[in-house]
């Protein structure tokens, strides 16, 4: 496929291993050999039964910040085309009842208002217990560029208040977008600016966590807050959730304050918390985006915006490609 923007978007899984030695033969293998490897807990089939499921798995991204104004729904919107362009299926969601995502998406305030099915309908049908609706799921998904789209309304928000009446509501998030994993890629929910039932539906839902972070004090100061959130999160309810990375934005790198500010994070970070490599530009072009109703890779595909994304993208594949091809030990000690 043709490189995009002049920055290639890899898309590369790891091929499946094959045991083809006969048994007994001392061939090594991830460091054991065939008979241990036959002998052990996981056999060599099951092992690639596990690889296969890890390449096949979705991968679900919250994009998330209780700060307002610091680029979730942007990021939302460039990082997923820019996913799709690379060659995955990817399906947006709108979890904010102001919604932006819905907006920017070339669906305005009028015709999002008259929307049948819309995120807030298909948790309301969550709610009651029933078996999954798929022809209402269905329903609900809207076509955007090279990505699908599950909007949102303000009706969103009454939706987020009946949670508080609902058994096991922290995942009720989780449980609708349940069958939608085995179509898509990834799948990247778009945040309110609260640490409200809605973000935390999300951050259960979610298997990795994006923070987009303006360089400025006050969003710097609010990462703490979210940081405890996420870890008390993943302490009681999803322990798998990870942190893919703080993603700086809107950085205006000839301020001395932006620079500062961006150093001073990745210094206090550290190894603990990965802080993305990439920072967003700030963009008169970019913030037109939402208002023409198209992403940066349409709007302004030549632009340093553009650029910036699309190695974004590049450090998120990467990320998952750590995590596909790290070692397994098979049981073996």
């Amino acid at each position: 496929m043709r490189e995009p923007y002049g920055f290639p978007i890899e898309n590369i899984k790891p091929k499946a291993k094959v045991f083809s030695t006969p048994q007994g033969v001392q061939s090594k293998y991830c460091g054991i050999t065939y008979r241990e490897a036959n002998s052990s807990k996981h056999t060599a089939n099951s092992y690639l039964k596990e690889e296969k499921a890890l390449e096949d798995k979705c991968k679900v991204i919250a994009i998330a910040n209780q700060k307002g104004g610091v680029g979730k729904t942007t990021t939302a919107v460039n990082l997923g085309v820019a996913l799709g362009i690379s060659g995955k299926k990817v399906l947006l969601i709108d979890a904010d009842p102001q919604g932006s995502l819905t907006k920017s998406c070339k669906i305005d305030n009028a015709d999002a208002d008259k929307l049948e099915v819309t995120l807030s309908e298909l948790m309301a049908y969550e709610m009651t217990g029933e078996d999954k609706d798929y022809i209402l799921i269905n329903n609900s998904i809207k076509q955007f560029e090279t990505v699908d789209l599950i909007p949102s309304n303000i009706s969103l928000s009454g939706t987020e208040t009946a949670l508080f009446n609902c058994m096991s509501r922290e995942s009720v998030l989780k449980r609708t977008i349940e069958p939608l994993r085995q179509k898509y890629d990834v799948i990247l929910i778009d945040c309110m600016p609260s640490l409200g039932m809605m973000t935390i539906n999300a951050l259960v839902a979610a298997d990795s966590v994006i923070i987009p972070c303006e360089p400025s004090f006050l969003s710097v100061k609010g990462l703490d807050l979210l940081l405890h959130s996420i870890a008390k999160i993943k302490r009681q309810i999803n322990p798998g959730l990870k942190i893919d990375g703080v993603l700086m934005t809107m950085v205006d790198s000839r301020t001395v304050n932006a620079r500062e500010i961006t150093s001073a994070l990745r210094d206090a970070m550290g190894n603990s918390i990965n802080v993305f490599n990439i920072e967003i530009p700030r963009s008169v072009r970019a913030t037109e985006c939402p208002n023409a109703g198209e992403s940066i890779f349409v709007h302004d595909p030549g632009g340093k915006v553009a650029e910036a994304y699309a190695l974004l993208t590049k450090e998120v594949n990467g990320l998952e490609r750590k995590a596909q091809v790290r070692p397994r030990s098979f049981g073996v000690r």
